[in-house]
């Protein structure tokens, strides 16, 4: 089937949900990509931050391979050893010491939610249920995550939303304590704001979150379903600061491209769901479990993490030359391989003229470049991708 009636097939029987690019995609390998008519892409979006080991990595494809043949499903009525073993991985490498497993980042944003409300109302009374979140924050797509999501463009049309959420300025400590009210049980944020422009925040801004919630016997939520799995050149972002977290979410690179999200907590907060209070049918599923470890063995075990701080650096300095060149670019920052460029002008032309180039990136906010390339991406990808870019920018 051509590309036209691939898309044609597309636009005819699925739901307009989505602002899709022009391009129907039949095979990646490593950083790159192919369209049905075999036209290679330089991939810098990586299914949004999503197949950190590059597409079709061998050792994931030939897990969920192996677990296909043996086993695919059996409800979480029964346990299973991929369940384990995948937990005891998250636990190992993180704060927590009990994981719950969903299929997506809104899901496990949802479960972060019900978790702490189940906590709040269990150990510091029925009137604490409140969740403070923050501005240009994305949480998710159900109607407690957009609820928790801080941008009204993804509200519009679903009201009334949830009650029980309020909203502070990401990186503004002041701004979060004069919003704690009798009725906070917790404070959710991601640790760079992803579709929100990737904004860092101070240096000791999340520990100073981290002591405003235990000064108040509030919990401590972190959205990583986009830095979290190697994406800024640690396990997970919040590393950077030191900081641990009541309950963590992911999703999004955990498979490498597998639905599969988690939630993790500490025992004291998880003690707080039993049997009955949440589940997921498909939360867990055998394949996912594979393609999870698979992908957490080779992040930890081959040098990833350190390879993406040395390409994050690297990238990030030929972003840095890049706005030298172009009036157009007001700010190029980064952690790891999860970088941007402000612009003071519209993006979308920007990425449209890439794409015809055979680079594919992505823009949030409408005036911001985001470039989540695989983590195995290597110098001479960035260099072709900063070439394109300057080509493309000459004369905006």
């Amino acid at each position: 089937m051509d590309e036209k009636k691939i898309m044609a097939l597309a636009d005819q029987h699925i739901m307009n949900t989505y602002r899709r690019v022009p391009v129907a995609l039949v095979k990646g390998e490593g950083a790159r990509l192919w369209d049905a008519s075999g036209k290679e892409y330089l991939d810098f979006v990586a299914g949004i931050a999503v197949c950190n080991l590059g597409h079709s990595h061998p050792k994931v494809v030939k897990a969920i391979k192996k677990q296909a043949k043996e086993l695919m499903h059996v409800s979480n009525l029964y346990y299973t050893k991929p369940q384990g073993e995948v937990a005891a991985l998250l636990t190992k490498h993180s704060f927590a010491e009990k994981v719950f497993f969903c299929n997506s980042g809104a899901e496990a944003n949802e479960a972060a939610i019900k978790l702490a409300r189940k906590y709040a109302h269990e150990n510091l009374g029925p009137d604490k249920f409140e969740l403070i979140t923050m501005k240009d924050s994305f949480h998710g797509r159900t109607m407690a995550t957009i609820t928790a999501t801080g941008q009204e463009k993804f509200q519009f049309g679903f009201t009334p939303l949830l009650a029980g959420f309020s909203y502070v300025p990401f990186n503004n400590a002041a701004a979060l304590e004069a919003a704690i009210s009798p009725r906070t049980c917790g404070i959710m944020l991601e640790p760079i704001q992803g579709e929100g422009g990737v904004i860092i925040p101070d240096d000791g801004y999340l520990a100073k979150v981290r002591e405003i919630c235990d000064r108040h016997k509030i919990l401590m939520i972190v959205d990583e379903v986009q830095t979290g799995v190697g994406r800024t050149g640690k396990l997970f972002a919040c590393e950077y600061s030191g900081v641990k977290p009541d309950i963590m979410t992911l999703a999004k690179a955990l498979g490498n491209g597998f639905p599969v999200g988690a939630m993790l907590a500490t025992d004291e907060v998880a003690r707080a769901f039993s049997p009955g209070n949440h589940a997921s049918t498909f939360g867990g599923n055998l394949l996912a479990m594979a393609a999870a470890k698979a992908t957490l063995k080779t992040l930890i075990k081959d040098g990833l993490l350190g390879h993406c701080q040395r390409m994050g650096d690297y990238f990030l300095a030929k972003l840095q030359d890049l706005k030298a060149r172009h009036a157009i670019i007001s700010e190029a920052r980064g952690r790891g391989l999860m970088l941007a460029c402000s612009l003071t002008i519209d993006g979308a032309d920007i990425v449209r003229a890439c794409q015809e180039k055979g680079l594919l990136i992505n823009c949030t906010g409408g005036k911001t470049l985001r470039f989540i390339p695989p983590l195995i991406v290597e110098e001479k990808d960035i260099d072709a991708a900063i070439s394109i870019l300057d080509d493309v920018m000459e004369g905006k």
